[in-house]
């Protein structure tokens, strides 16, 4: 991996306290387990850990955790924990969301669709708006900086729900099959639009939203009422409405028709 690219990943990382009590005693056990104190404190010195001169009455296990506690990042914390081979914490809390969604309470969307229908995922995420609904659209939504993957890896950790665009060709994409297997392997709310193709796979047993000719505005508020009646979104949703208070009923009329949907 480039360096700048390792750099971006290492600072979107974040670990909850309890996270990384955690993994800051299963990689000291680990440690513990293959080596010495001399192998020990050649190994943390290598993450630029200072270390003791004296061992005093430690385990090897105890001694590594003790001199890790002393100030170690999260960052190099979760860099010896792939570094050892150990798993990290489930679910992707140590990414942070991506920046569309760092200053919003919003409810988290994420929108997978094929690259050439980028505009109609962008008219729909406009016409959801209105109902503090932030759906997050790759084509749109990532900054030229920002690495890619990378981006897209943060809104698949952080989103409420997924809705997928089955536009012809969605299931011939490799990226939206993989966002497609993460948002099953995430057990979150999984909303298919059908148009044009029949979602299949892991989507084909949801009952897919039908096109039926019908604008962005009405599929977005099928889509909130969709969510409104799911017990795994609901209490998200009206929270977010809550916040955003008041929320603009009915359709939103100043949404720009000449965009194709």
């Amino acid at each position: 991996m480039p360096h700048s690219d390792r750099e971006a990943e290492m600072n979107a990382r974040r670990l909850r306290p309890s996270q990384k009590v955690a993994l800051l005693g299963s990689v000291a056990a680990e440690l513990g387990k293959r080596y010495g104190f001399p192998e020990i404190d050649m190994y943390l010195r290598e993450f630029a850990i200072e270390t003791p001169i004296s061992f005093n009455d430690y385990n090897e296990t105890d001694y590594a955790r003790y001199t890790m506690m002393r100030g170690i990042d999260d960052a190099t914390l979760i860099e010896m924990a792939q570094d050892l081979e150990l798993p990290l914490p489930a679910g992707g809390a140590h990414l942070s969301p991506p920046s569309i969604w760092q200053n919003s309470q919003d409810f988290r969307l994420f929108i997978s669709h094929i690259a050439e229908e980028k505009e109609k995922a962008m008219r729909l995420k406009d016409c959801l708006q209105p109902y503090a609904i932030a759906a997050f659209v790759a084509h749109e939504d990532i900054e030229p900086t920002q690495e890619w993957e990378l981006e897209i890896r943060r809104a698949l950790n952080a989103m409420d729900a997924f809705l997928s665009i089955h536009t012809r060709g969605f299931a011939n994409s490799v990226w939206t099959q993989q966002e497609v297997g993460f948002a099953v392997a995430r057990d979150v709310k999984i909303i298919s639009l059908d148009m044009g193709e029949l979602p299949d796979g892991f989507l084909s047993k949801h009952q897919a939203l039908a096109r039926r000719k019908r604008p962005a505005e009405e599929i977005a508020r099928e889509v909130d009422i969709v969510l409104a009646n799911d017990d795994r979104t609901y209490p998200r949703l009206a929270e977010a409405k809550q916040a955003r208070n008041p929320v603009p009923k009915g359709f939103d009329k100043d949404v720009d028709d000449e965009i194709p949907f």
